[in-house]
């Protein structure tokens, strides 16, 4: 019996982990789950569970909680703020940690988890996308086990070889990691047109069911651009090591290709609860509750290069992780205040990328040597991109 710590509990990969662990009561109890603000979700889950501990992390909306779960009965304690939510992720207790809190917020709990050499299920790619070195050299020390949940990065993790080294692709004889990625809901759409595309069309993602800002992320392919920093964090690559190719399926999560011309490829339906199912059993396998493909109904599968006037944030994802840790953090945040601007309507969808790229060449290079160099950095970065937001609006008045 393993006890899980899910951090993020009512987004879509906590709700998903949530669904698997419970397919598995005789392997897995849950410890504690965590959210933002989200109560009665959070309430909801914890009457399935019987966590002993609930943290939420918005101390303001701490002492509603506490009466709504008076009220429904549910034994377990509630906690709250950063500290709770560090201090669940590390705790004796916990063998296996769901790192799932969207951006940048996910970092010092997924750190914590990692000093406490835990187990870490990694769904928050912004935690390796701000501290990379940092968060590596911290897992080595540590003992703690990261696998890659973001369907991409375990597509890889289950296609290289079982005695794969960091960093060593070439003893393995492989040439190139292909990541796949959709292409999102505007792949066909005129480029002409992209700058009138609103939240909700950004948000209807043609085959996976995301949170709004990672569906946005899609949109634009910055996930994309994220896992690309991520992926070369987790295997130990280079640039040139990755290809981007888009894959509107959404069937083949990414391939690894070998020296010999063979390309190894992972594939199954778009749900998330299969790459949490393999890295909650991992090294065996359990049901996921996820069908298994139908290749006599399957479509064709096709496949492209993203385009850089389309997909402007991917590229400079893959310009910002050749400049360093710097510029990493500070696309990660400057995109978090770019999207949360655009989902409320400050800003135009176009935009998006072009507050990034502002606010990554502003923010010029920076030691980060500590995490808590890189909170501080974060911090200036994403008052850095709000002052290029106003400055949009005061320049459409």
């Amino acid at each position: 019996m393993q006890n899980i710590c899910i951090l993020g509990a009512t987004g879509s990969i906590g709700q998903s982990t949530i669904d698997v662990v419970l397919r598995h009561p005789d392997l897995y109890q849950v410890y504690a789950l965590t959210a933002h603000s989200q109560i009665d979700k959070l309430l909801e889950q914890a009457k399935l569970c019987q966590p002993k501990y609930l943290v939420l992390s918005n101390g303001a909306s701490y002492q509603h909680a506490k009466q709504a779960l008076l009220a429904s009965g549910i034994k377990t304690e509630l906690l709250s703020g950063a500290q709770a939510l560090a201090d669940v992720a590390s705790a004796h207790e916990v063998d296996v940690v769901m790192a799932a809190i969207v951006g940048g917020a996910g970092l010092l709990p997924t750190i914590a988890a990692v000093k406490a050499g835990k187990k870490v299920l990694l769904a928050n790619k912004e935690s390796l996308v701000m501290s990379g070195e940092l968060f590596i050299n911290a897992a080595k020390e540590h003992g703690a086990t990261i696998l890659p949940i973001d369907s991409e990065h375990n597509a890889i993790f289950q296609c290289l070889p079982h005695d794969y080294q960091y960093g060593d692709l070439a003893s393995c004889g492989i040439s190139s990691i292909l990541l796949t990625g959709s292409g999102g809901p505007f792949r066909e759409t005129p480029l002409n047109r992209l700058s009138e595309m609103t939240p909700a069309q950004a948000c209807a993602h043609p085959n996976w069911d995301m949170g709004q800002k990672i569906s946005v992320d899609s949109a634009t392919m910055m996930n994309k651009g994220l896992e690309f920093i991520e992926a070369r964090w987790l295997f130990g690559l280079q640039t040139s090591d990755i290809k981007v190719v888009l894959h509107p399926q959404s069937i083949i999560h990414s391939m690894v290709q070998y020296c010999d011309g063979s390309v190894l490829a992972q594939m199954g339906n778009p749900d998330m609860r299969t790459p949490i199912a393999h890295g909650l059993a991992f090294p065996k396998r359990i049901d996921s509750g996820v069908k298994p493909l139908d290749f006599q109904t399957v479509s064709n599968f096709s496949f492209d290069e993203p385009e850089p006037q389309r997909y402007p944030n991917l590229y400079l994802a893959i310009e910002a992780s050749d400049a360093g840790q710097y510029a990493t953090t500070a696309l990660n945040a400057a995109n978090e205040v770019a999207v949360a601007a655009f989902l409320s309507g400050q800003i135009g969808f176009s935009q998006i990328a072009q507050v990034n790229q502002q606010c990554v060449a502003q923010m010029q290079g920076c030691q980060l040597d500590d995490i808590n160099a890189i909170v501080e950095w974060d911090k200036e970065c994403r008052s850095q991109a709000q002052q290029i937001i106003s400055s949009y609006s005061r320049e459409a008045r």
